[in-house]
């Protein structure tokens, strides 16, 4: 496969057929809840889905992954490729166009400065986004003209669909966040919360970790859309509540992520309100190891940073032990029944690039102790808990408040009793653990535990920006606002060689080989990961509800534009 046609074949877009509508806003009142409230309106400031989906009701970025994973145009004229002159035939640049007469919210034209703006406050070197992995690999950004600008990168880069693709890398208003740029970023509570958008909702009030009402744009570019004239977007309260308010009350249309167990799924979909939608794509529960050293007693500059190694998960065989004691069958069973896979995998799928991983698979706890034996974790006071040179295997454990969690905190914790660890489980709620507040001490960027359990996935199908979140660089800490998805603080340069010859790797096979390596290296290699359930996307919508097409590459609700009363 050459360069070009690798390009071509990346970039294949899919039309659909126009959809009738009424006028704007005619349907009225549509009502979305999800359990983890959102807390920020700002997806360059946030790692949480819910603040990064409710936000993709607001703005907007260049291009879209629909539910095949093919990219589409949104502020884009055109999704640039080599074929149609978008990407140069050396793979140093990409150009888009905006699409002509685009107006923000406010009715101020969008144009090609606000796409520059954009790249600048991602990348401003004492800023602290979230999504600075999406901008690897880019020596500078020229506005050719009113609407179009050229990305050059530093080197060819075969995969160019990151920066300004997807809900996580939006177009946002220079005028808006030109004052709000690195170090402040945070502070601009008036612009983080209430975006002046492309998107087809503007927002009205936000209450944060609550709820946040929103409208139908006046200027949004298709006048016929959005159908509904006013938009809720509840947040908090548990699955189970949200499951309910769809699938047997009818109080609300869309209930995003429904981690329940199956039988309590099945006997909800019985209510006859509403109908389950799911989908496999990347979104993988895992447990994350933490290299650094959480203590309160150590300096807040120091406190899970490189600086404080860990006094234990810093030794791979704990980490091994640690992975081999559990049954991850088990927790399939009792957590998603269907719409879970057991896993080993960080990057689960698209199937190329899927590592053929399975040794994670067998619940081996007689190995397990082994291991910690030889490695010499043993009981040397008889109290039951392993110790090593006067550290003992005592571990604080920490995810979100959802009930499937919590029966996997408890049977984890079960399971690595029986090896000789401590456990003592902590649950957060879900609006601040993934919140991305840089002053709370419970954020899972921070980090402040010894392993935390959670899911997350990639837009798109082309894991190489995901993947490259485990650079060295790219660790959440004080400087940067503690943004960022390497929160294990891992660091291999070995890693970031292969990471910088994915992003130069055109051929699709010695991408998918690569992608593999890079993730047995983070997984069965290190067990700096421990992946546990390929998680099915499971969601609900009233029967009334129509245009929705459930979309595991992107933000769920990525064309709520579309959405539509049936009458």
């Amino acid at each position: 496969m050459t360069l070009k046609t690798f390009l071509i074949g990346a970039a294949a877009t899919t039309v659909f057929a126009p959809m009738a509508m009424a006028e704007r806003g005619a349907d009225g009142h549509v009502g979305i809840i999800y359990w983890q409230a959102p807390s920020i309106l700002n997806a360059y400031l946030s790692n949480g889905t819910k603040d990064i989906e409710s936000a993709s009701l607001v703005s907007e970025p260049m291009a879209r992954f629909d539910p095949t994973g093919q990219l589409v145009p949104f502020l884009a004229e055109t999704v640039p490729t080599v074929d149609n002159g978008g990407v140069s035939e050396d793979l140093m640049s990409i150009t888009w166009k905006l699409k002509e007469g685009l107006l923000w919210s406010d009715g101020t034209p969008v144009t090609s400065a606000d796409v520059l703006f954009s790249a600048e406050y991602c990348m401003h070197p004492e800023g602290g986004c979230s999504q600075f992995a999406k901008f690897d690999g880019i020596k500078d950004i020229e506005v050719l003209d009113e609407l179009t600008v050229k990305v050059n990168f530093e080197e060819p880069k075969p995969y160019p669909y990151t920066a300004f693709m997807g809900n996580q890398s939006p177009i946002i208003q220079k005028a808006q966040f030109e004052s709000c740029m690195g170090a402040k970023a945070p502070e601009c509570t008036e612009a983080n919360f209430a975006p002046i958008g492309t998107g087809p909702f503007v927002v009205t009030d936000f209450r944060p970790n609550d709820v946040i009402q929103m409208k139908a744009n006046p200027h949004y570019r298709d006048p016929e859309k959005p159908a509904f004239a006013t938009l809720t977007f509840k947040g908090g309260g548990d699955a189970m509540a949200a499951g309910r308010a769809v699938l047997e009350t009818g109080e609300f249309d869309y209930a995003w992520n429904l981690q329940l167990s199956p039988d309590v799924l099945a006997d909800m979909a019985d209510g006859g309100k509403g109908k389950l939608v799911s989908a496999f794509g990347t979104l993988v529960e895992r447990l994350e190891m933490n290299l650094t050293d959480p203590s309160p007693d150590l300096d807040p500059d120091m406190r899970a940073t490189r600086e404080a190694p860990h006094p234990f998960l810093t030794d791979q065989a704990v980490r091994e032990a640690l992975s081999m004691a559990i049954d991850r069958d088990l927790l399939v069973e009792i957590g998603y029944g269907q719409a879970g896979r057991p896993t080993c995998n960080l990057v689960p799928g698209p199937e190329i690039y899927a590592s053929d991983n399975t040794g994670c698979l067998t619940q081996d706890i007689e190995g397990a102790k082994a291991m910690l034996d030889e490695a010499g974790w043993v009981d040397s006071n008889g109290d039951g808990i392993r110790d090593k040179d006067g550290v003992e295997l005592s571990i604080l454990f920490q995810t979100s408040t959802n009930a499937v969690r919590q029966d996997f905190q408890a049977l984890i914790k079960q399971w690595w009793s029986e090896l000789g660890v401590e456990t003592e489980l902590r649950n957060i709620d879900a609006s601040v653990f993934f919140g991305g507040d840089p002053g709370s001490p419970d954020t899972f960027q921070k980090f402040y535990a010894d392993v935390e359990m959670y899911a997350n996935n990639f837009d798109g199908t082309d894991p190489q920006a995901f993947l490259a979140n485990y650079r060295c660089d790219k660790e959440p800490q004080p400087d940067n606002q503690w943004q960022g998805q390497n929160i294990n603080r891992y660091c291999d340069p070995e890693y970031d060689t292969l990471i910088d010859e994915l992003s130069r790797t055109a051929e699709i096979t010695k991408r998918s080989e690569l992608a593999k390596k890079l993730n047995d290296m983070l997984t069965k290699e290190t067990f700096t990961i421990v992946p546990l359930v390929d998680r099915g996307r499971v969601s609900a919508h009233a029967n009334d509800l129509g245009g929705v097409r459930l979309n595991t590459w992107d933000s769920e609700i990525w064309n709520a534009a579309d959405w539509h009363r049936i009458k």
